[in-house]
Parts: C-alpha cells; sequence; structure tokens
C-alpha cells in the first residue's frame, strides 16, 4: 500500500514540475517583452496570476480563502504569509489581486525557466550579505513608492518541517513604518501538508488561506519595530495552533 501510494506522489510531483516548466516555456516571449517597462508589471501580474490557478487547478487544489473582502485593491500592502511549501508562491499570485512583488531568497534564482521569470519579477535577496539584504530593501521601497504591494515571507526562508512557525526577520516591519504602509498578515494552514519539500508527502485538496485584519502602521515609530513584529507573529502563530489543535481533534 506505501508503495503504491509513493508511486502516485512521484507521478503526481513529476506532473507539477512538468507542468510549472512547459506552462512557462511558451509565454516566455510575452514575458519578455513585459519585462521591459515597469508600467507593464500589472499586465504580468495578471498572466502570472493566470497561470498559477492553472497550475493549481491540474495539481488538485482547491484555495479556500477567508477574508479577502478586507483588501483594497487599489492601495499597497505589505503581504506577510508565513512559508512552508513552493506552492506558497503560486497561491500569492493566485489570491491576491493587488499587484505586488516578492522579495525573495536568491537561491530560486537557480531553478531552470522558473528562477528566470522570478529573479525578473521579483527582488532578489542574499541573507548572507548585508550589503545584498540593504539593496533589497531599498528596491522594495521603491516599488511601494510605485505603488506595488509587497510579499515578503518574514521566517526569511522556508523553515524545518518541525516547526510550526519560525521567528520574524525584522526588515519588513522596518520597512512598513518607514513609509507608513499596512500589513496584511496571512496565514497558510494546509501549504505543508499538500506539497511539503519531503518529496514523498503531499496529495491534492483544499488549500486554506485567511486573511487576517490589516495592522494599520500609522501610529507606529522605528522605537516600535519589534512591538510590530511580535503583533504579527502572534497573530499568525496563534492562528496556525488554533488551527492544528482542531485538526487533532477532528482526526
Amino acid at each position: 500500500m506505501k508503495l503504491l501510494k509513493n508511486i502516485f506522489i512521484l507521478i503526481w510531483k513529476t506532473w507539477f514540475y512538468c507542468w510549472v516548466l512547459f506552462t512557462i516555456v511558451p509565454i516566455l516571449p510575452l514575458l519578455f517583452v513585459l519585462f521591459i517597462k515597469e508600467k507593464w508589471y500589472p499586465l504580468f501580474f495578471k498572466v502570472a496570476a493566470a497561470w498559477a490557478k492553472t497550475v493549481m487547478f491540474v495539481m488538485g487544489f482547491k484555495p479556500v480563502i477567508e477574508g479577502s473582502e478586507k483588501i483594497d485593491k487599489t492601495k499597497s500592502y505589505l503581504f506577510c504569509p508565513n512559508h512552508t511549501s513552493m506552492i506558497d508562491i503560486m497561491l500569492m499570485f493566485a489570491l491576491s489581486k493587488n499587484p505586488f512583488v516578492f522579495v525573495g531568497k536568491k537561491e530560486l534564482a537557480k531553478i531552470p525557466v522558473f528562477g528566470y521569470v522570478f529573479k525578473k519579477s521579483s527582488i532578489m535577496v542574499d541573507r548572507s550579505s548585508r550589503e545584498s539584504s540593504r539593496k533589497a530593501f531599498e528596491d522594495a521601497k521603491n516599488k511601494l513608492a510605485q505603488g506595488r504591494s509587497v510579499c515578503i515571507f518574514p521566517e526569511g526562508g522556508v523553515p524545518d518541517e518541525s516547526i510550526l512557525l519560525d521567528s520574524f526577520k525584522s526588515g519588513a516591519f522596518r520597512m512598513a513604518i518607514e513609509h507608513k504602509i499596512p500589513i496584511v498578515p496571512i496565514s497558510f494552514f494546509d501549504s505543508k501538508k499538500r506539497f511539503s519539500y519531503t518529496f514523498f508527502s503531499g496529495s491534492p485538496g483544499k488549500l486554506r488561506v485567511k486573511i487576517h485584519d490589516i495592522i494599520s502602521t500609522e501610529n507606529y515609530t522605528m522605537e516600535d519595530k519589534n512591538k510590530l513584529k511580535n503583533k504579527t507573529y502572534d497573530i499568525l502563530f496563534q492562528s496556525l495552533t488554533e488551527d492544528l489543535a482542531k485538526q487533532k481533534n477532528i482526526s
């Protein structure tokens, strides 16, 4: 039985990587054009969202989003979701109507084809380099000044699967205070279960998402940076803990 399950997962995950590759390649000429001018980024975002929804559909993932009505698509936000899976990127593209740019680790740029697109459309950062981190946040501030939203996984990467929510880095909250950009905490409940980095694991199913109440940064100063960081962390940690307990009770 376990052998059959592993064969299914092998085929299913191979199916995922094939879809990612063979759906990006045909639209690369269009993406090359859209990368030429900054003002065309919203159109790129629509293409990326359609691509993300297509991949999730063929993989059998069904996003179930709670709280999306809180987001004003005419405003800029700093989106702060927890990070557990590669599909978090696609899920963010699918759920947001606000064109945003990712701040992502430079290792993603090494993924064939997908890495090129991610590098051209996102802000890459080498977290081991202070200069790279400084430049990344300068780039992010420029995007915010242009009216874009920014998405940062505040854990700084994908933590070990045994960790429910890793500690947060401070950069995102410093930037939010400096530009008075509201923060949107987002809980991804099922990404780890559905498509973790452990190869022989995962399954099709619902991807439940909760968009929490927006945190205004108007009354925060740089001295409150850790207070804002801890508030955002507590919101996500509480929601993930409560959901984990609920799922254990159900099972």
